[in-house]
């Protein structure tokens, strides 16, 4: 394939323009990804919480309750206060009614309109009341926010005296959607010209620095076309913020792919004056590397699938897409373009100084002899300063106010504030409760006990005065507001309490099989918050399985996979840490994003194990000519200005983030380059060395260095007993594979004893459990066996597929005895009456 690809300049061109065309393609055939994004989908619940169910029960038991509002804030002062503020009120009551207003605009609710409901908009001094104005359409639309926009400017015109600001889920939606239309260009542009710097510093040669950049912008054009043409199929979601990450993740692993390349295609040059023999050297060397570290990224975002959240689950697929592109252009695109422009490439200081870089700057020979000189205390030495860097763990708490996010001064926000000064802190987010039952409701002293309930319920501000009822009367409705910040932990934890009250108050009224559901913002903060909790824990679990699997196949060592997997997991705990105490104590945020916390795990697992790839792979590679203590020296030296320079950029790219004007942003991006800083200049070059010096030979046990020329002469030949371990092996595999065969048989035999006649359980727990421990037995002996006889991927991949027959043969066995009526399908359980949401989108749902 190299052959093909890479044997002569012609070849080399004819690969350049496939990748060129390809690009020009998709961009033809594309829509813009602007269109496809979903920003809304991401910033909800899962669909089965129970804030969801309450949303639907809303839209369908109060048609127009689903409109999205814009909530005008009018505030006098001094002693005429509540006078000039009426008058603003009637002046755009009247301006949003009358002919010149939105098309969008559905109604207007204010004390002119609806004079009976002046207890929930005028505030307790009447110094400022509410305008809520119901607004159709999407918050994604342009139709809509200029809509928004047309509100503000008739308030502000009609305001006269008083301050005004349109807040509510219309206000921040329209805003958010300003704050990231803003920084993107200048993020865009901010990475392109840093990327560009550095390149420059680490190459000397502008067009070796163009070489990168032009393959990123390749793969960004591919992968952003395929991306909206998923998008637009319905395959996969994309969102803002996922495109902006995606932008610098793209710059970072691209520019990454590209130096281990170009560094290797420099280091062949020193033996292989053939340029494009040695670029095929360069990249067989490399083909490893690269290809575990887009392994692992690709498999790591793929691993977002199992989540329930939004957030995480539609996150993955497009980054995975990304990287696997990007390794794609890397592999072909960027050692086509290099043998195109040939040595023009390495002007002005030309190839033979190209060339004499590669062996190691001197600052890496000397960090091989002190981590030679002294590993036990570079061990200690780094451990310890990432157990301080952790300890800002302790200030850390999760943030789930989407305004409080803006880095930037916005009318919503100013809005928010005043509510929360003029109505007190939970009117900004009301929530709503619903009960449902088989029954009609609207005749019994029920509604009145639950809502009485209601109000004594801890931190309940106030009950809406009139519960609303469904078209069959068997749902009602209550408008609940806290005395809580409805974005608050506390107020997130009042949530349950509160749904328990509502049924208590139900099971004691006599309303049989209540179903009682929360919604509104706060309700789905908790339940947002609930899910990404468990996802959280089972995809760090999932991606530290997935990083340990490649490690193992990698290096064909089931020690070194521990070991490395414990380095990151250290490095996370103090990024988090020092990203914690600088954003949070330091620069007084509210809290950390509430997912970035396993945005940074993904991410910098996924990442930062590709420095231990390319760090452990030089150093399997340099132990079949030189002892362990050596190789890994060598490795560290060869490889220490080439990943020291990928680290720098990808630090730099997603430190880029840091100019966005959004929290989560700014945070992740902080966060990832610190992350990934440690990563490149203390966990590889120190900590990871280190260990390895004081493990020696069993570094990456059970693999033993076999080198290629015996250390000395006095060393006796390997004699025919060396081939006892594999001997032994191969037989324990054999006796292995006969026991599960066995315990597969005898677990069929005890399945069908089971459901065909009569019989206890106990034959079938046996022969499960022994069943089990064989197939797990089998598996690990299978890798054993394939990492001390070297096998191929493939022959192990095999092994692996039959391994996994038995288990599969159980579950098909029971299919057949619940379909053949062997065994009785299990019993449903009944299933919960729909459920609803409030009655007004929340800013998540209207595409912040």
């Amino acid at each position: 394939m190299l052959r093909c690809l890479l044997g002569s300049r012609r070849r080399a061109a004819a690969v350049v323009a496939f990748w060129v065309l390809i690009a020009g393609l998709l961009a033809g055939v594309a829509p813009a990804l602007e269109s496809v994004e979903d920003n809304a989908s991401a910033n909800l619940p899962p669909a089965a919480s129970d804030s969801m169910k309450a949303r639907d029960l809303v839209r369908a038991q109060l048609p127009g309750q689903d409109a999205t509002p814009a909530v005008i804030v009018v505030h006098g002062e001094g002693t005429a206060a509540a006078a000039s503020t009426g008058q603003a009120v009637a002046r755009i009551t009247s301006a949003l009614s009358g002919t010149a207003r939105p098309g969008q605009v559905a109604s207007v609710i204010s004390t002119v309109t609806a004079p009976e409901a002046a207890a929930e908009l005028v505030s307790r001094d009447g110094g400022a009341q509410l305008v809520i104005v119901p607004m159709t359409g999407s918050p994604s639309d342009k139709s809509f926010q200029n809509a928004v926009d047309k509100v503000r400017a008739l308030a502000a015109d009609r305001a006269g005296p008083t301050e005004v600001a349109v807040t509510g889920p219309a206000g921040i939606a329209t805003d958010t959607v300003k704050v990231f239309g803003g920084g993107d260009k200048v993020m865009l542009l901010a990475t392109v010209l840093l990327v560009l710097v550095i390149l420059l510093a680490i190459y000397r040669s502008p067009l070796m620095a163009l070489v990168p950049l032009l393959a990123v912008g390749v793969a960004m054009r591919v992968s952003q076309a395929t991306g909206a043409l998923l998008a637009d199929a319905g395959i996969i979601t994309v969102s803002s913020q996922t495109a902006s990450i995606m932008t610098v993740l793209l710059f970072g692993v691209g520019t990454d792919y590209a130096l281990i390349i170009t560094a290797r295609y420099r280091e062949a040059l020193l033996d292989e004056p053939d340029r494009p023999r040695a670029m095929r050297t360069a990249v067989r060397r490399t083909a490893e590397s690269v290809l575990a570290s887009a392994s692992t990224i690709v498999l790591a975002m793929v691993a977002l699938l199992v989540a329930a959240s939004p957030a995480l689950h539609g996150f993955g697929p497009y980054f995975a897409l990304g990287v696997a592109v990007m390794a794609l252009v890397a592999f072909t695109f960027i050692p086509a373009l290099v043998l195109l422009l040939g040595g023009r490439v390495f002007w002005p200081g030309g190839i033979e100084k190209a060339a004499e870089r590669s062996r190691g700057a001197g600052v890496w020979h000397r960090i091989a002899a002190l981590v030679a000189r002294a590993p036990v205390r570079v061990v200690t030495a780094v451990v310890a300063l990432l157990v301080v860097m952790s300890a800002g763990l302790l200030g850390y708490q999760e943030s789930f106010n989407t305004l409080s996010g803006f880095r930037a001064a916005t009318e919503s926000e100013r809005g928010q504030r005043l509510v929360q000064e003029e109505f007190g802190p939970g009117e900004i987010a009301p929530g709503t409760v619903v009960v449902r039952s088989r029954h009609d409701l609207r005749s019994t002293t029920a509604p009145a006990d639950i809502a009485a309930a209601l109000a004594d319920a801890d931190h309940v501000g106030r009950v809406g005065e009139r519960p609303r009822f469904g078209e069959d009367g068997t749902t009602v409705f209550y408008d609940v507001v806290l005395d809580l910040d409805p974005y608050s932990s506390k107020a997130l934890d009042a949530i349950g309490p509160i749904q328990e009250a509502a049924r208590a108050a139900a099971d004691r009224a006599g309303v049989e099989d209540a179903t009682v559901l929360v919604g509104g913002e706060t309700a789905r903060n908790a339940d947002i918050r609930s899910a990404l909790d468990r996802d959280t824990t089972l995809v760090a679990l999932l991606v530290l399985a997935i990083v340990a699997a490649v490690l193992v196949l990698l290096l064909r060592s089931l020690l070194a996979p521990l070991y490395l997997v414990a380095t990151l997991i250290l490095s996370f705990l103090a990024t988090l840490g020092a990203t914690t105490f600088f954003t949070v104590t330091v620069l007084g945020d509210e809290g950390i994003g509430n997912r970035v916390t396993a945005y940074i795990f993904v991410f910098l697992v996924a990442l930062g194990v590709d420095y231990n790839i390319f760090i452990m792979s030089r150093f399997k590679q340099e132990l079949r000519t030189l002892p362990p203590a050596r190789a890994i020296s060598t490795a560290l030296t060869r490889t220490g200005g080439v990943v020291s320079s990928a680290g720098l950029i990808l630090a730099a790219t997603f430190a880029v983030l840091m100019t966005q004007p959004i929290r989560e942003l700014f945070q992740f991006g902080f966060a990832m380059a610190f992350g990934v800083l440690l990563d490149t200049f203390l966990i590889r070059p120190l900590l990871v060395p280190a260990v390895v010096r004081l493990l020696g030979d069993h570094a990456l046990w059970p693999t033993r260095p076999r080198r290629k020329t015996p250390p000395a002469p006095a060393v006796a030949p390997p004699t025919a007993g060396a081939a006892v371990p594999t001997g032994r092996l191969l037989r324990a595999f054999t006796w292995i594979a006969v026991a599960e065969a066995c315990t597969w048989a005898g677990l069929l035999i005890g399945m069908y004893f089971k459901y065909v006649p009569k019989t206890t359980e106990l034959g079938v727990r046996i022969f499960g459990m022994l069943h089990g421990a064989a197939f797990i037995a089998y598996v690990l002996l299978t890798m054993l066996v394939a990492i001390r006889l070297k096998w191929r991927l493939g022959r192990t991949t095999l092994f692996a597929l039959l391994a996994a027959v038995p288990p599969f043969m159980t579950v098909a066995f029971e299919a057949w005895a619940r379909r053949t009526g062997r065994l009785a399908e299990p019993v449903p359980a009944p299933h919960p009456a729909p459920s609803s949401g409030r009655m007004s989108r929340s800013p998540e749902e209207a595409g912040a």
